[in-house]
């Protein structure tokens, strides 16, 4: 029989320092959605492939299903909920309503997050450099070219000052 061993993990949450109980094996995804109670990171195929549970760790879009809680130690960790507001939205949150792009919504906090990313560290990514940023998300919607628009256009705002 495994034993479940707890200990607090600090590490910076949307901003926030935060530090909170964690057990042995637990994912981020479930200290997430489970212990912090922020639900906008989905849980999708649980093995990184789908991309619905994408977080930024340290500016890096990440799985946050693959993720071990004992891995963000002292780290970043931003999630949807973090990206904007509801009085001040994130650019990429006004284009993606502006563009119209998402149908379900399941996949796209995943889908913002990789797009953070990117343009947090490509202010001014190329069409091909969208396309590769989120090619790892499955999304059934089939609304991938209003993504890249959306994505685009927030692109776009950021760099106007």
């Amino acid at each position: 029989m495994t034993q479940v061993v707890t200990q607090e993990v600090t590490f910076q949450l949307n901003g926030h320092p935060v530090s909170v109980p964690s057990q042995s094996g637990q994912s981020l995804l479930d200290l997430l959605r489970n212990t912090l109670q922020l639900k906008a990171t989905r849980m999708g195929c649980g093995q990184g492939q789908c991309g619905a549970c994408r977080v930024m760790l340290d500016g890096h879009a990440v799985a946050a299903c693959e993720t071990p809680v004992w891995a963000i130690e002292g780290k970043s960790v931003t999630t949807v909920e973090g990206l904007g507001q509801r009085s001040a939205p994130h650019a990429l949150q006004t284009a993606f309503i502006e563009e119209q792009a998402m149908q379900c919504g399941f996949c796209t906090s995943g889908i913002l997050m990789s797009a953070a990313a990117l343009l947090q560290r490509q202010p001014q990514p190329s069409r091909q450099d969208i396309v590769q940023a989120i090619d790892g998300h499955l999304c059934r919607c089939g609304a991938h070219n209003r993504v890249v628009r959306a994505i685009e256009k927030a692109a776009a705002r950021l760099a106007t000052p």
